[in-house]
């Protein structure tokens, strides 16, 4: 080869080398990490503490130990269980209320015992008496009854000891309020059905609060009971129901607000027969009593429960504070339902005592139940004897 062409080619040559390491040498430093910053100058992002640097190096799975990593696991904390309530025995809950029926209601006995203790018992003070008994609530029949048995024991036996006066006093009141009256509550089972109450009454007598306490007072007694909440029209009166039923372990029936309350009944009559209750005790919607269509609908819930079993009590919830408008709404129920029995309540809260023998012979049935206090077992049987006794007491 020629000198002329050696010398081009070699210069082409070297010219093609150092192109190539130029361009090795370009790529190479393009891929170099840069250097790292100081931990100081790191900013924090998404997750880290921004006002705290970490400088700690996360521990590897060999300085890990189970026997600390592992926290302990609590055990869930156990709830204790509602304790069930023993109810007051139902025997004798009465006499033990005594003291209240006598502080509220002696009016009727001092009154009676300070005119007949008079030095001359004349026609007015007769006709006071008639006045202290008309406004003890026993009612026009009653007090003229009354008072012609006082008349004739007083003039034919010449009475003026206070204490043969008592004693007199005290019979005849007995006689009036009627000791031979039957005031047992069935509450036996007919075979495989239970026994079923009705309670009915107007607004405000106590009916919901005298259904609880009533079934308190059969759990005294042993009784399987089974509640039924068919007043669905009244917000509270489930609640109010299923509170009473909790505290002694007494199931409730019920459904939601505005249920038809003749279905309440009758599911509940139904459960009571497959629980094998011995009673079931419905309450009803507190009607009053002025309402046609309301008073109707009562004794379609009476009719639906006899599909299934027999009622055997209808008692009927009376305040005794309301006097001759409790007669009123005793009339109309009667009407409606055959009603068996009567409730008084309030009787510890009035000096109207009177009004045991006024409704009594108004309706021809007797007063079963008495509360005499608000106390959950203040719903004690009626007995005769101890309310007259508390009547005359000194």
């Amino acid at each position: 080869m020629s000198a002329e062409v050696f010398v081009p080619v070699l210069i082409g040559i070297v010219i093609l080398v150092g192109l190539a390491f130029f361009f090795v040498n370009r790529v190479s430093g393009r891929r170099k990490p840069p250097a790292p910053r100081a931990p100081e100058e790191l900013i924090p992002g998404v997750g880290d503490d921004a006002t705290e640097t970490i400088t700690t190096q996360r521990p590897t799975i060999e300085d890990v130990s189970l026997d600390t990593a592992v926290a302990p696991v609590e055990e869930a904390p156990v709830l204790e269980e509602l304790e069930i309530e023993r109810p007051a025995p139902a025997q004798g809950r009465m006499a033990r209320l005594r003291a209240r029926l006598a502080r509220s209601n002696t009016a009727i006995g001092r009154g009676l015992l300070s005119l007949l203790s008079s030095d001359k018992i004349d026609d007015e003070v007769w006709e006071e008496v008639e006045d202290t008994l008309l406004l003890a609530d026993l009612g026009v029949p009653g007090t003229e009854d009354l008072v012609a048995r006082l008349r004739t024991q007083v003039r034919v036996d010449g009475i003026a000891d206070p204490d043969e006066l008592r004693r007199v006093l005290e019979a005849e009141l007995l006689v009036s309020v009627g000791p031979d009256l039957d005031r047992t509550l069935d509450t036996d089972r007919r075979g495989e059905r239970p026994a079923v109450i009705m309670v009915v009454g107007v607004n405000g007598t106590g009916k919901t609060t005298t259904v609880g306490k009533l079934g308190r007072l059969l759990v005294a007694e042993d009784k399987d009971v089974m509640l039924g909440a068919a007043d669905t029209f009244r917000a509270a009166a489930t609640e109010q129901l299923q509170t009473w039923g909790e505290r002694v372990g007494v199931p409730v029936v019920a459904k939601q607000e505005g249920a038809d309350p003749a279905a309440v009944a009758f599911d509940t009559v139904s459960e009571a027969i497959d629980a094998e209750a011995d009673v079931a005790i419905v309450d009803t919607a507190g009607r009053l009593h002025t309402k046609t269509g309301l008073m109707d609908e009562l004794g379609k819930v009476k009719r639906v429960i006899e599909k299934q079993a027999e009622v055997s009590e209808v008692l009927l919830v009376l305040d005794a504070t309301t006097g001759q408008n409790g007669l009123n709404q005793a009339r109309v129920f009667a009407e409606v339902v055959d009603v068996t029995g009567i409730v008084l309540t309030k009787l510890d809260g009035t000096a109207k005592g009177g009004i045991v023998v006024a409704v009594q012979q108004e309706l021809g049935v007797p007063v079963k139940l008495v509360g005499l206090g608000e106390g959950p077992d203040d719903l004690a049987f009626f007995d005769p004897q101890t309310f007259v006794e508390a009547l005359v007491e000194a």
